[in-house]
């Protein structure tokens, strides 16, 4: 009757994840099964071979350091995380493995010195989300035309939300577009915009990038259409939930690439030896029910572009 209990002991100890994360899990389930995905492909199941380990600081950027530490001294063989939460990660160890999904620079950020040689115990994906502003903006002004003035909410003070911020205000100069910016970092703040927005007569929406503005997209996409205002997004979430359209890398894709860096790592691969990777699957989504109840009549040219209509 012993026997067993003996071989259990001398199991070797289950590998362990850590996910953090900065903003509420229930708007992240998509990358987080994304990312189980990833595990899933190089060979580990949770639950069964591999356990992971999940904390959120719901928002609340100040509460980081204390779940990174708390992660590290668990401890955890790895650490993922976005941008924020990654940073905050770095600054509490040297040792533990650290991977981000990050949509900026993670060179500019500081979180690695070199996407080819990352070093140390950072390294992760990046999908480019920040610098796809003017692109968004022109794909909306083509679905929109008639709007002389687009409204556009930003989340401040992250670099790569800055980053976006630069890069719309340099595309409407230089397409002759009106725009309204409004930073919004909080439930109250998203109300005010909407407001103001509407008093400015803007005529379209573009919604920065971060994981604050995604995390409140059922919010921002009932505010949309309440104001009938036509909007773009940096992800598909916000399209399959009703709005508009979105235009950027794919965040699930990135994530699903975050949970095979986990398992290469579990597996006695160094990140110093790993480079960062880049996203390079793009996605272009219409919501065509959307632009219907909006009366915009959008041209075959552009619905060809698109890599997913949802009618």
């Amino acid at each position: 009757m012993a026997w067993p209990l003996v071989a259990r002991a001398q199991q070797p100890a289950m590998p362990v994840v850590g996910f953090l994360r900065s903003t509420p899990f229930a708007d992240a389930m998509h990358v987080v099964a994304a990312f189980r995905q990833g595990l899933k492909d190089a060979g580990f199941v949770e639950g069964q071979n591999i356990a992971v380990e999940y904390r959120s600081a719901d928002s609340d950027l100040g509460r980081l350091p204390v779940l990174a530490a708390e992660l590290i001294h668990w401890p955890v063989d790895v650490i993922v995380g976005n941008n924020v939460s990654a940073l905050a990660a770095k600054a509490a160890t040297t040792t533990v493995p650290i991977i981000f999904a990050d949509g900026g620079d993670p060179v500019r950020d500081g979180l690695v010195p070199s996407l080819n040689r990352p070093g140390g115990n950072v390294t992760g994906v990046v999908f480019f989300a920040g610098v796809l502003g003017a692109k968004r903006l022109d794909l909306l002004h083509q679905l929109a035309p008639k709007a002389t003035t687009i409204a556009v909410l930003v989340y401040p003070n992250a670099a790569d939300t800055e980053a976006e911020r630069k890069d719309v205000q340099t595309a409407a100069r230089a397409i002759g577009q009106q725009i309204v910016m409004f930073d919004a970092s909080s439930d109250r703040d998203i109300e005010i915009a909407f407001a103001t927005f509407a008093r400015r007569g803007a005529g379209a929406l573009l919604v920065g990038t971060g994981a604050f503005l995604n995390s409140h997209r059922d919010r921002i996409v009932a505010l949309a259409a309440h104001h009938r205002l036509p909007a773009s997004y940096a992800q598909r979430q916000p399209v399959l939930a009703g709005g508009l359209m979105s235009y950027g890398a794919s965040i699930t894709d990135a994530y699903r690439q975050v949970g095979n860096y986990a398992a290469r790592i579990v597996k006695g691969e160094k990140p110093a030896d790993l480079p960062v990777m880049q996203s390079t699957k793009f996605e272009f989504v219409i919501n065509l029910k959307t632009a219907k109840s909006l009366g915009l009549d959008l041209s075959p040219t552009l619905l060809a572009l698109a890599n997913e209509v949802i009618e």
